[in-house]
C-alpha cells in the first residue's frame, strides 16, 4: 500500500507544520512524527520480521527533477515507467535504521532546496519537493513460507499558487512562479477528473509533478492533503482557493491493496544476495581449510637440494658430476620457486577476496532491521515511552467524549422533566440556562 502526503500552501511558508519545533515535543511536525511512527513500530515489533527502510528526497523546479541528495543536484533526472509504476532513473536512495540516521537524510537534502525571497515570504519554496520512505518488511507465515510486504510513503510539499501583483516576483522568480502555478493547475486538473469519475482521461502527463504523483492519486494508495490557509483577511482569496482545492481532493475514492510479495522489492534481493554471499565464503573457506600437497612436496625437493650441497670429499669425477646435478637443480629450485610464489600470491588473492566478501556482508546485513531488535536499550525505551503517551492522550481524548455526552443526556432529560407554573417561571429558568451554556462555551472556546 502506497500512502501520500501532500502538503499545500495558500500564502505563507508551510515549514512549521511540516517540520515545526523538536523541543517541546508537542510542537513536533508531520514529517518527525512520521519518522518516530515508523521506527517505533519496528522496535516494538515482536514477531521478528525482518525490516529494511530505504529513504529519497528530491525536487521539481521548473519542470525538472533535482536529485536533493546527490552530490550533483543542480543535474536533471529522468522519469521512466516500469510495470511497477514511474520511477525516477538513477535516483539516490539511503538505507536508514533509526530516525536519526532519516533526520541526518532530510537535513543533508534541504540544504541543496531551491528557495528564493518574494514580497510575501522571504525563505518561499520555488519548488515542489518529495521525501519518499521504502518501508519492506520480510515476515513468515504458519508454513514457514516468506511473504514480502512493501509499503511506500511520500511525503509531498507543494509550493503555493503566487499572483505576480502580490509577490513582486520578477526574472528567474517570475518564471519559477509561473511553473509553480501550471503544475498545480495541472493537479487539480487531475483531481477534478479522478472526482468526476466520467471522465475517460485523466491528464496524467500534463506535467511532471501529476506524472510522478499517478499512482498517489489513482492508484494503490491513501491520501491525505494538508491545507495550510491564513487567517489574514488581505490573503482571503488564497486561502478560500487553498480549502477548495483541498476539499477536492478529499473526494477522490481509492481502494488500496496490501503490496504483497512485489517483483521489484529491495528485500528479495537483498536477502538473495547474502546467500550468495554467505556461499561463496563457505566455498572459499573449505578450500582453504586443506593443506596444499603440492607446495608441500616442493618444499621437500627444495631441502633436499640444498643438502647435496653439503657433501664432501669426493672425487674429481664426482665433483665434475655433482657440479652438473647442481646445475640441474638450480634450474630445478627456480622452477619450484615459481611455484611456491605462484601459490602464495593464489592465497593472498583468495585471502583478499574472502576479506572483502566478508565486509560487503556485513555492510548488508547492518542495512537490514529485525522486529524488537535495537542495539540500544534507551532508544527502545524512549520508543515505548512514547506509545504510552500517545495511548494515554487517545485514553484522556475518549474520556473527554464520553464526560460531555453523560453532561448533554443528563441536561436533555432535566429539560424534559422541567414543569413551569407560570409563564415568568419559565422564562427566568432558560435564561439561567442560557448564562450558564454561555459561561462554558467562553470556559471551552481557544482565546
Amino acid at each position: 500500500m502506497y500512502i501520500t502526503s501532500l502538503t499545500l500552501t495558500s500564502s505563507y511558508t508551510n515549514i512549521f507544520l511540516v517540520e515545526g519545533e523538536n523541543d517541546p515535543a508537542s510542537l513536533k511536525g508531520i514529517i518527525p512524527l512520521t519518522f518516530e511512527h515508523i521506527f517505533d513500530h519496528i522496535a516494538l515489533n515482536s514477531s521478528k520480521d525482518k525490516y529494511l527502510v530505504r529513504a529519497s528526497y528530491y525536487e521539481i523546479y521548473n519542470e525538472e527533477i533535482r536529485d536533493l541528495l546527490s552530490q550533483t543536484p543542480q543535474r536533471s533526472l529522468e522519469l521512466k515507467s516500469a510495470d511497477s509504476g514511474v520511477y525516477v532513473k538513477d535516483l539516490t536512495g539511503i538505507a536508514v535504521k533509526s530516525v536519526e540516521e532519516i533526520d541526518d537524510v532530510l537535513q543533508r537534502g534541504k540544504k541543496n532546496r531551491s528557495v528564493g525571497a518574494t514580497l510575501m515570504n522571504a525563505g518561499s519554496s520555488r519548488s515542489h519537493s518529495i521525501f519518499s520512505i521504502v518501508v519492506e518488511c520480510c515476515s513468515t507465515d504458519d508454513d514457514q513460507n516468506e511473504r514480502i510486504h512493501v509499503g511506500k510513503l511520500n511525503l509531498v510539499d507543494l509550493a503555493g499558487s503566487e499572483r505576480q501583483s502580490k509577490t513582486g516576483a520578477t526574472g528567474s522568480r517570475l518564471k519559477e512562479a509561473t511553473k509553480i502555478n501550471l503544475s498545480l493547475s495541472a493537479l487539480g486538473n487531475v483531481i477534478s477528473a479522478l472526482v468526476d469519475g466520467k471522465s475517460s482521461h485523466i491528464p496524467y502527463r500534463d506535467s511532471k509533478l501529476t506524472r510522478i504523483l499517478q499512482d498517489s492519486l489513482g492508484g494503490n494508495t491513501k491520501t491525505v492533503m494538508c491545507a495550510n490557509a491564513g487567517p489574514a483577511d488581505y490573503n482571503y482569496d488564497e486561502s478560500l482557493s487553498t480549502l477548495r482545492y483541498a476539499n477536492r481532493a478529499k473526494n477522490i475514492k481509492n481502494r488500496p491493496v496490501i503490496n504483497e510479495d512485489p517483483k521489484d522489492a529491495m528485500l528479495r534481493e537483498y536477502q538473495d544476495e547474502i546467500s550468495r554471499l554467505r556461499k561463496q565464503l563457505s566455498q572459499i573457506s573449505s578450500a582453504s581449510s586443506t593443506p596444499s600437497a603440492t607446495a608441500n612436496n616442493n618444499r621437500e625437493a627444495v631441502d633436499k637440494e640444498n643438502l647435496q650441497s653439503q657433501q664432501i670429499g669426493k672425487t674429481e669425477a664426482e665433483m665434475a658430476k655433482l657440479r652438473m646435478n647442481q646445475d640441474q637443480s638450480a634450474e630445478e629450485r627456480t622452477v619450484l620457486q615459481k611455484k611456491l610464489d605462484d601459490e602464495m600470491k593464489a592465497r593472498i588473492d583468495t585471502e583478499n577476496q574472502r576479506i572483502n566478501l566478508e565486509k560487503q556482508l556485513k555492510k548488508m546485513e547492518a542495512e537490514l532491521m529485525i522486529g524488537g531488535e535495537i542495539v540500544e536499550e534507551a532508544a527502545k525505551q524512549e520508543a515505548s515511552l512514547r506509545q504510552a503517551n500517545q495511548d494515554l492522550i487517545a485514553k484522556q481524548e475518549k474520556e473527554l467524549a464520553l464526560t460531555r455526552q453523560l453532561n448533554e443526556n443528563e441536561e436533555e432529560k432535566l429539560h424534559l422533566e422541567e414543569k413551569y407554573s407560570s409563564l415568568s417561571e419559565e422564562v427566568t429558568s432558560k435564561t439561567k440556562k442560557l448564562k450558564r451554556i454561555w459561561s462554558k462555551y467562553q470556559q471551552e472556546s481557544p482565546r
